[in-house]
This record gives structure tokens, sequence and C-alpha cells, in this order.
């Protein structure tokens, strides 16, 4: 199973350490990684797997949404099928 994780927010150094660090703390493999800065915005997609994660999704979840928190960004991770589910026309 994979999940998709966004960043949104204002750029600063270390945020892709910081949320790649997350993830290898609960064993989410990083497959995928897309991220741009734009006029000063940070935007970054990941797609991680998530089959043997450490903790629960929604506590992995709860974790990238503290990591945002401090540091005055957005990161919301979303399991893959709902994602597909949202996005199927």
């Amino acid at each position: 199973m994979r999940a998709v994780i966004s960043v949104i927010g204002t750029d600063a150094v270390g945020i892709l350490h910081k949320v790649s660090g997350v993830c290898y703390e609960n064993n989410c493999n990083i497959v995928d990684v897309n991220q741009k800065v734009m006029q000063g915005f940070f935007t970054m997609v990941m797609i991680v797997e998530i089959d043997a994660c450490k903790v629960p999704f929604s506590a992995f979840c709860d974790q990238l949404d503290a990591l945002g928190r401090t540091m005055g960004l957005t990161i919301h991770a979303m399991h893959e099928d709902i994602f597909h589910s949202m996005h199927r026309i």
C-alpha cells in the first residue's frame, strides 16, 4: 500500500530532510518525490510505501501534521485508495 504526502508552505532549509525523517522513523519507504520552489513557496509531493509502517496510518498522519505545524507548513498524507477514489471520474 502507498500514500501520497503533500507539503506546502514558505521555503526553508531542511523541509525534505525533516519530512523524510518522519518516513524513515516509521519505516515508510519513499518511492517518488517531486518538489519545487516557486517565488519563495515550497511545494512537494511524495509517494511512500506504508506496508511496513511501524504505527497505524492515522498516527503517521498525525506525526506529519505535527511536524507541519512546528515548521509553519501544511503537510497532508492520504492513503492511495482514497486518492484514487477522489480523482476517479
